[in-house]
């Protein structure tokens, strides 16, 4: 049967008629997105949903809910038996609506039409709050990532104040952190042997508060981290930067320890992770009977932007072990790679080719970042005991498996499918696994079979990477390699596309305004990455987010592992300062340019940025013959060529005649 002849059975209801026809009468769960419903193993409420149902329990999602009216939503299933488990979505409700300048999107991937006001701000508490009132005896169970990453006293860039752990916010009874499917499975399984929901206090990764006065359950199993108390936080930046320093690490060891921290009169207690999923697990999650489709009620309304970009996609794995001190991946789905097996990735590629507008395309084959698929300790015994937040900085772990075989031998396996024509790599590549001058212990051929494949059977015209920035100090604190190892990497890409003349871009990202980036800092860059022939596209200003190292730098100015003072960008004219230098090719910046470094020990670059690199009609038959002999794309060498106009038009010191 062609996916889109299926019955409206094949969804999982999200209308009182739909569970109605299915016999059912007070549902045992009921789950609030702030997403659409989207029937798909990329998006957390269709997983979670699925997952309940395999283990039995009857499940309804409210997808959207109207939160602005009489709450009509919220009541048309009624109460659930056992909980109702609520999630704003795949984004933060604050980063899916507002850019790093504060200014409301217009649009929301993640809604039919990509409409932007079928979801509120703070969307996990709102939906929380509401239910509370409604059903103040119905446990509320919260996760997702909005749950995540604010499970602690955090900063919120929004209101740019400190805020309480989203439990103390929201009112809700337990919250799930990190990937939900082991915390998940653990809750409904004492769930159906009767334990109260309350009682559960001892599932991990899960997080949950109690007065003072009740004391903390005991564990012999767990030892127990204090962190200085919310209102201790509120009084001291610096204490609230030293807390994080400990989440950080304890949320990606293996032998993790329990976290207490106390809010007003509670204590919040954030149970010890899950050990990272095995490649069964991660399978289990992944096969689950999933239309891959929005579910019918969207077909007049719009498509759904998030869904056209990742349909014909697979997701290969999850986690990452970069610990980029902006990024929240790690921070969310752990630093440890959890990969699925090839048979369950080919499994979903066969069921992609079978969908009705398949045209033999995969959009991304990949996971957060594309090339770390089965990669994992060499003994993992030294993993258990690592507390480091980066398995490849400031080096890479001597400990850490990174050869690319799998990848590659997948890569073939897709390409191999009489189905498919082109599996495209979509997500951005760590690059400094394959340079040889970074990833010292690295497999030379390993690295270059792996790019060859990649940029000969992969590459749609460009390949992302993300450099980040040039300066070496704002490199360091971004946990990222000096610029030096791009050069590298990028010398070994240029090699393979004028191998098999692909003509292919390299397209890097960077950041403006980073904790310890300063305006010379990114003049700098402008000026070595025009050097090496970019016209920058892919840049962003830096958006402080919950739960990274780089906000709590960007609210406290201290790093929360040294407590050293940085210089942070905050104000409105330093951004955007930052920011134009990445547009020095824009006619309308070059006055600005000039302006901000005459005068100054960068003077110099005013002409590195403006001078044009165009040689004049006079000497292009000489240009084009060094170009020829030299093969030079960057116009570098050249200048012997090219003679400055003189402010009377003439070239040189000679008349024009």
């Amino acid at each position: 049967m062609q996916m889109s002849e299926r019955p409206i059975s094949a969804w999982l209801p999200i209308t009182k008629k739909e569970v109605e026809a299915r016999g059912w009468g007070q549902l045992d769960v009921i789950l609030i997105t702030g997403d659409a419903y989207i029937d798909h193993p990329s998006f957390g409420a269709a997983v979670i949903g699925r997952i309940i149902e395999t283990e039995g329990f009857t499940v309804a999602i409210i997808p959207q809910p109207n939160w602005q009216d009489d709450l009509r939503d919220f009541k048309k299933l009624g109460a659930p038996k056992y909980f109702f488990g609520v999630t704003s979505g795949n984004m933060d409700s604050m980063v899916n609506h507002y850019t790093a300048g504060k200014r409301k999107r217009s649009t929301d991937a993640y809604s039919p039409g990509g409409a932007s006001n079928f979801r509120p701000d703070y969307a996990l508490t709102v939906y929380s709050k509401i239910l509370k009132k409604l059903y103040p005896e119905v446990p509320v169970l919260i996760g997702g990532i909005e749950a995540s990453l604010r499970r602690i006293t955090h900063y919120d860039y929004w209101s740019d104040k400190l805020m309480p752990n989203i439990l103390e916010s929201s009112e809700a009874d337990l919250l799930v952190y990190g990937m939900g499917e082991q915390p998940l499975r653990e809750v409904l399984a004492l769930l159906k042997k009767g334990v109260p929901f309350h009682q559960l206090t001892m599932i991990k990764q899960t997080a949950y508060q109690r007065p003072t006065e009740d004391g903390i359950p005991k564990n012999k199993n767990w030892k127990d981290i204090e962190l200085n108390s919310h209102e201790v936080c509120l009084e001291d930046k610096k204490a609230f930067a030293s807390n994080f320093k400990h989440v950080e690490q304890e949320s990606n060891s293996v032998q993790a320890k329990r976290i207490i921290q106390n809010t007003y009169s509670k204590n919040l207690i954030i149970n010890p992770p899950f050990a990272t999923m095995t490649e069964n697990e991660v399978d289990r999650s992944f096969d689950l009977p999933f239309t891959r489709m929005p579910h019918p009620k969207y077909k007049k309304r719009g498509a759904i932007p998030a869904y056209d970009m990742i349909k014909f996609s697979i997701n290969t794995h999850r986690g990452c072990f970069g610990g980029c001190s902006f990024c929240t991946i790690s921070a969310h789905q752990g630093k440890f790679i959890a990969s699925r097996s090839e048979e369950s990735i080919l499994k979903e590629v066969d069921a992609v080719t079978e969908m009705p507008d398949f045209k033999g395309y995969l959009t991304d084959l990949a996971g957060p970042s594309a090339n770390m698929y089965k990669m994992k300790g060499k003994d993992l015994s030294i993993c258990d005991k690592c507390i480091a937040p980066s398995c490849i900085h400031p080096v890479v772990c001597d400990n850490l498996d990174t050869s690319h075989k799998a990848m590659t031998d997948l890569y073939r396996k897709v390409d191999a499918n009489p189905k498919i024509k082109k599996a495209f790599i979509g997500s951005g590549i760590r690059y400094d696994l394959l340079t040889k001058s970074y990833n010292k212990k690295g497999d030379s051929k390993d690295m270059y079979d792996y790019l060859e494949q990649v940029q000969t059977r992969h590459v749609s015209g460009r390949l992302k990477v993300a450099p980040e920035h040039t300066s070496d100090d704002t490199l360091k604190v971004m946990r990222k390699p000096k610029f030096e190892h791009f050069k590298s990497f990028k010398k070994l890409y240029d090699k393979i596309d004028k191998k098999y003349n692909l003509n292919q871009k390299l397209i890097p990202y960077f950041i403006s305004s980073h904790p310890a980036c300063k305006v010379e800092d990114m003049a700098n860059l402008a000026a070595e990455t025009k050097d090496m022939g970019f016209q920058l596209e892919q840049v962003q200003d830096f958006t402080p987010t919950p739960m990274t190292v780089a906000t709590v730098i960007y609210y406290s100015g201290y790093h929360p592992y040294k407590l050293q003072e940085y210089y942070v960008p905050k104000t409105k004219n330093e951004k955007q300062n930052q920011h134009k230098f990445f547009f020095w090719y824009k006619p309308e910046n070059h006055q600005w340019i000039r302006d901000r470094l005459n005068g100054t020990k960068q003077a110099h670059l005013v002409n590195v940025l403006l001078k044009s690199d165009k040689p004049s009609k006079r000497y292009k038959g000489k240009a084009k013959r060094f170009i020829k002999k030299h093969g030079n794309p960057n116009n570098q060498g050249m200048e012997q060529y090219v003679t400055p106009r003189t402010k009377k038009g003439k070239r040189g010191g000679k008349k024009r005649r």
